[in-house]
C-alpha cells in the first residue's frame, strides 16, 4: 500500500472558478496526484497523491496554468 502524501502551495493570481479549474487539471495531471483542494479565498492549493509527488512537477502545472507558486 503506497503512503499517502500532501502538499500545501501559496499561490498567486487565482481570483474565481475558471481559475480553480485550470489548476486542478494541470495539477492533477502530474503523475500520483489523486487530488487537488483549491481555496480561492486562502490562495492555497493542497495537493494530495499516492506516494511522494514530484514538488518541481506540481510547481510546474501551476505555473503552466498561468499561476505563481510563493515560495
Amino acid at each position: 500500500m503506497a503512503t499517502t502524501t500532501t502538499a500545501v502551495y501559496t499561490v498567486d493570481g487565482m481570483s474565481c472558478g475558471h481559475c480553480v479549474n485550470s489548476v486542478t487539471q494541470e495539477v492533477g495531471g502530474v503523475t500520483g496526484v489523486t487530488e487537488v483542494q483549491v481555496d480561492l479565498g486562502a490562495k492555497r492549493v493542497t495537493v494530495i497523491g499516492e506516494g511522494p509527488v514530484d514538488d518541481a512537477a506540481v510547481r510546474a502545472a501551476i505555473d503552466e496554468a498561468g499561476y505563481e507558486v510563493r515560495d
